[in-house]
C-alpha cells in the first residue's frame, strides 16, 4: 500500500511535468553547463566515441527515422560533447495512468568494454495497456561502469523530442545518461520519474 501512494503520488509531479511542456521541444541542458563541468576527456578520441560512429550506430539500432535519430544526437553532443559509452537495449512498460518500465541491454564503454546492464524506473501515460520499445542511450563522465548502478533522475525541462524521437537528460553529480526512445506517446513518458541501472534483473520498480 505504501508503494501505491508514493507512485501515486510521482504520478501528480510527472502529470504537471507533461503538462508544462510545449508540444515541440524543451531542450534545457543538463544541471550544470558544459563549460563548468569537467566532462571526462571529452575531446580524446582513445576514451570517447565520434558523433559519426554514434549516428550510424544509433540509426542502424532503429532501422528507421535516421534523420530524426540523427537530429537528437547531434543536440546531445552539442549539448554534452563526446560519450565515453552508449547503451543498446529493450524496454517494456506497462501503465493505468501509472505503472512501471523495465529494461534491459549491452553498456558499451570505451574504455572498459562492453556490460550487461537492467534498469528499471516508475512510469507515466495516457493509455491502459504494455508495450515494448528500443533504447539507445548515450553516457557522458562514467568514469568506472560500476557508478552506472544507481538512480538517475530526469534533469527537469530537459525533453527535446523531434519526428517521433525523444531524449532527455537524466543526471547524478558529473554522471549523465541521455535516453533515445522512438515512438508514440514519448512526450508523456520518455523524461519522467527515474532510471535506476542495476547489475541483475529486479522485478521492484523502486
Amino acid at each position: 500500500m505504501g508503494n501505491f501512494i508514493r507512485l501515486l503520488s510521482l504520478s501528480f509531479v510527472f502529470i504537471l511535468s507533461a503538462c508544462a511542456s510545449n508540444n515541440t521541444e524543451n531542450s534545457a541542458p543538463p544541471q550544470r553547463s558544459a563549460a563548468e563541468r569537467p566532462n571526462m576527456n571529452s575531446a580524446d578520441p582513445n576514451s570517447t566515441y565520434d558523433k559519426e560512429n554514434v549516428i550510424n550506430a544509433a540509426s542502424e539500432f532503429f532501422g528507421e527515422g535516421s534523420e530524426a535519430v540523427a537530429s537528437v544526437i547531434e543536440k546531445a553532443f552539442a549539448d554534452l560533447g563526446r560519450p565515453n559509452g552508449y547503451i543498446i537495449g529493450t524496454e517494456a512498460s506497462a501503465a493505468l495512468i501509472v505503472g512501471a518500465r523495465y529494461g534491459d541491454g549491452v553498456l558499451s564503454h570505451k574504455i572498459e568494454g562492453d556490460t550487461k546492464v537492467y534498469w528499471k524506473g516508475p512510469s507515466i501515460g495516457i493509455d491502459v495497456g504494455a508495450n515494448g520499445s528500443r533504447v539507445f542511450a548515450l553516457v557522458y563522465n562514467l568514469n568506472d561502469t560500476q557508478e552506472l548502478y544507481q538512480r538517475f533522475p530526469a534533469v527537469e525541462g530537459s525533453l527535446y523530442y523531434v519526428a517521433g524521437v525523444g531524449m532527455n537528460y537524466q543526471q547524478v553529480d558529473e554522471i549523465v545518461i541521455a535516453p533515445i526512445r522512438m515512438g508514440v506517446g514519448l512526450r508523456a513518458g520518455v523524461n519522467l520519474g527515474y532510471l535506476h541501472f542495476t547489475k541483475e534483473r529486479s522485478w521492484n520498480p523502486f
